[in-house]
């Protein structure tokens, strides 16, 4: 019965730490978990930033090969 209780409570701690992991970009996930940028992804999300009134680009001291490090930055004095 205690072996029970040990199982399940692994599988609660385990299901809790997969969900602190499941952020966006924003949020700070690991560039893998986004993906590599290339042609096709950065100019999507070029365009939708663009579509937004915003200024893609990519975060100070990022990788450009990863698409966690760009950014959508609205213009000074935007909401």
């Amino acid at each position: 019965m205690i072996r029970l209780f040990a199982i399940a409570a692994l599988l609660t701690t385990l299901g809790a730490a997969a969900g602190c992991s499941s952020n966006d970009a924003a949020e700070g996930n690991p560039w893998y978990s986004v993906g590599d940028a290339n042609y096709d992804t950065i100019k999507a999300a070029a365009d939708a930033c663009k579509a937004k009134g915003g200024t893609f680009q990519l975060k100070s001291g990022g990788d450009p090969t990863h698409m966690a490090d760009y950014e959508c930055a609205k213009p000074k004095g935007a909401s």
